[in-house]
């Protein structure tokens, strides 16, 4: 008891270290240059308390529930050394967590005119075509960076061809669909089937799941994009609601509640099932783990309805209207260095941040440290934010600023240590959670309509510069740190070559 009290303070002074830095900016803004109503300043503090023991609770249940799983399942995939059940087994399971995803139903919701199943339904394809290309990359030992240079080169082959107001949506399915419940099992299934390889190769090819599976739902709306032509790609965003005292405010809370219990519910439940039939044929954990495990299952599940119940309901209208507010001002330029800011804090704040941090430092014996990683993380969002905010009051298109990010960051990929590579690659479908869909977004959207833009067009995008920009901090990390470690070892050779030569002529000298 006192262990798992011990873990608990941990995860609290951790979650609180992410939130709270993100509470305080919000509120110097509110009583400073931004005022917000006090509904929905409110909504947004309890939105706050609701985030935090959110976060809390599902990091505890990642560790104790969905990292075993994955880890498992994928030791047993591996273990069966057929080559079709693991492509079939790949698939099933690409497509069942994506289904599970509750941000994609976020990204449903915002395509104009595409019904949402056949959306849903296509960007689960695609992420189950790629987390089958992951595995055979994984278990062939091909290297990541060719991959990553000619999947992209397709998608912005495709890019070129679809209508404008497909294009920052697709982008931004890429990192929404990599969320908080599809990264801690695709990570922990790459760490399981790493474990079954010896070579020396086997740790830095655990990670660039999440990396390849990024690309599938581009291409997916890509493809929607060239398939569909709707009359009108107008996008109505929903009105920002107010509440005129605490009663209403808590209804408001308690009648949403129970959509995201049952969204949780019907996302965990084809997890559950999945590793339940694996559990049944393979016996995978024995039964005082496998309570454990659902334990922590019901702590990931009470974690995200808390988590999205709290940004949906107060981080979401408040960022919207702030970021109304923020472009209405007379020196409306100050939205670029307040967005950074925010972005620099508000990453620490992805409940899958925390699940990447820590197995990167578990899997690197920390060489990478969870702090150079969020730093690096903190850096790489700061300055995505800022040119998003950039494309909000200039109206510039998505491309000049993803192409030649992309060319960047797969120019690097050539330059630094392999798993660098996978762990930024990774990192930018990580940093792109529920917290940048849910307050970055809205936040940008209120800005649009304040300066009168396009909200499809220049709104949107928002999460895949969030994306893009960590592909190449974390490289730049990569660099720093093997020419650290070439220095160190040059350091260390000389020392010994100087050694060496002293003993030499002590040993002239004694002759």
């Amino acid at each position: 008891m006192k262990v798992f009290q011990t873990i608990l303070m941990e995860k609290a002074v951790e979650t609180g270290k992410a939130v709270l830095p993100v509470i305080g900016i919000v509120l110097i803004l509110c009583f400073s240059i931004a005022p917000i109503s006090p509904g929905i300043l409110m909504a947004f503090l309890v939105g706050a308390v609701l985030l935090m023991a959110g976060m809390i609770l599902f990091t505890l249940g990642v560790d104790m529930s969905m990292t075993p799983m994955g880890e498992r399942v994928g030791t047993c995939m591996t273990k069966t050394r057929k080559l079709w059940i693991m492509v079939l087994m790949g698939f099933v399971l690409g497509f069942i967590i994506t289904v599970s995803e509750p941000d994609l139903q976020v990204l449903a919701e915002q395509v104009p005119s595409v019904p949402n199943m056949i959306l849903i339904i296509a960007v689960a394809v695609g992420v189950g075509i790629f987390l089958v290309v992951a595995l055979l990359r994984m278990l062939f030992g091909i290297a990541l960076p060719p991959m990553l240079v000619i999947f992209y080169l397709i998608v912005f082959g495709l890019a070129f061809l679809v209508p404008d107001n497909f294009l920052a949506v697709a982008f931004d399915s890429g990192g929404v669909t990599t969320g908080p419940m599809t990264v801690p099992f695709i990570m922990a299934l790459g760490i399981g089937i790493a474990a079954i390889r010896n070579d020396r190769h086997a740790s830095d090819d655990s990670f660039g799941l999440v990396a390849l599976c990024s690309i599938g739902p581009i291409l997916a709306v890509l493809i929607l994009g060239l398939i569909y032509h709707p009359e009108s790609y107008e996008y109505v965003p929903e009105a920002i609601p107010e509440f005129s005292n605490s009663v209403e405010l808590c209804r408001y809370f308690l009648k949403e509640l129970p959509e995201y219990m049952k969204e949780m519910a019907v996302s965990l439940l084809p997890i559950v099932l999945f590793f339940g039939l694996f559990q049944v044929i393979f016996r995978l954990v024995p039964m005082k783990s496998l309570l454990k495990i659902g334990i922590g299952l019901i702590y990931t599940y009470v974690g995200l309805v808390l988590f999205l119940t709290g940004v949906n309901v107060g981080f979401s209208p408040a960022g919207n209207y702030l970021g109304q507010v923020l472009a209405a001002l007379p020196f409306r330029w100050v939205i670029v260095p307040i967005g950074m800011l925010i972005g620099y804090f508000i990453v620490r704040a992805e409940p899958a941040v925390f699940v990447l941090t820590k197995q990167v430092e578990e899997i690197t014996d920390g060489a990478i440290s969870s702090g150079a990683m969020g730093l690096s993380l903190s850096i790489g969002v700061s300055v995505s934010l800022g040119l998003a905010m950039i494309r909000v009051l200039t109206g510039l298109s998505i491309f000049w600023f993803i192409i030649p990010g992309y060319f960047i960051a797969l120019s690097l990929s050539f330059f630094v240590p392999k798993i660098f590579t996978a762990i930024a690659f990774d990192s930018g479908g990580v940093a792109s959670g529920p917290m940048t869909a849910t307050f970055l977004l809205p936040f940008a959207m209120g800005a649009c309509s304040a300066v009168g833009g396009n909200i499809i067009t220049d709104a949107f995008g928002v999460v895949a510069m969030v994306a893009m920009t960590p592909l190449i901090t974390i490289q730049i990390l990569g660099l720093v740190f093997r020419t650290r470690a070439a220095k160190a070892e040059k350091e260390g050779l000389e020392t010994y070559v100087s050694a060496f030569d002293g003993m030499g002529d002590m040993e002239i000298i004694e002759l």
